[in-house]
């Protein structure tokens, strides 16, 4: 069953609201593992970490979302993306001066607000949606999900997916 904003069932857009994009996906990255597996799905799988937390957040309140966040990817490439390249080519000159590395934290900082400014567009994008849907019940498992949404095939990635699964809120598990 496919809702728009003015559709999505009152408790579950409560809960929703209770439960911000930006909040849990700091909370879910701090978790054991999450950070690397993270990491190796962007930088080898081509993932995007945003859109990769927004799903988590979804699947954890047992909905779906089909619209392809295609202005955040842009968001994406345009700002996010740079910086990051930006500060990761700084990082061996911030070891040798004070003053790169004071840059490279500014750098890091803007990466990061880039990356809220990802998130809150993709929350924006479910609220606003008319392709958000209830998971099936049973609910499918959440590396199986991604992996076909995402398009990651390779063993590690996989390995990467399980890993972000894993340290899911059992008590979010898909309603």
């Amino acid at each position: 069953m496919t809702h728009d904003s003015t559709q999505l069932p009152s408790a579950l857009r409560a809960r929703l609201l209770d439960a911000p994009l930006w909040e849990f996906a700091l909370a879910l990255y701090g978790r054991d593992g999450v950070e690397a597996a993270c990491l190796v799905l962007q930088d080898e799988a081509g993932v995007d970490v945003c859109e990769l937390l927004w799903h988590c957040w979804l699947y954890q309140h047992g909905l779906a979302c089909d619209a392809c966040p295609d202005p955040v990817r842009r968001w994406q490439r345009r700002v996010t993306i740079p910086l990051r390249r930006l500060r990761r080519e700084l990082k061996p000159e911030a070891q040798e001066s004070e003053s790169v590395a004071a840059l490279r934290r500014t750098l890091q900082q803007a990466e990061l607000q880039a990356e809220r400014e990802a998130l809150s567009r993709l929350e924006r994008l479910a609220f606003e949606s008319d392709r958000l849907s209830a998971l099936p019940s049973p609910s499918p498992r959440l590396a199986e999900r991604l992996a076909t949404r995402l398009q990651v095939q390779k063993k590690p990635h996989l390995s990467a997916l399980q890993t972000l699964e894993s340290q899911l809120d059992p008590s979010w598990r898909p309603r």
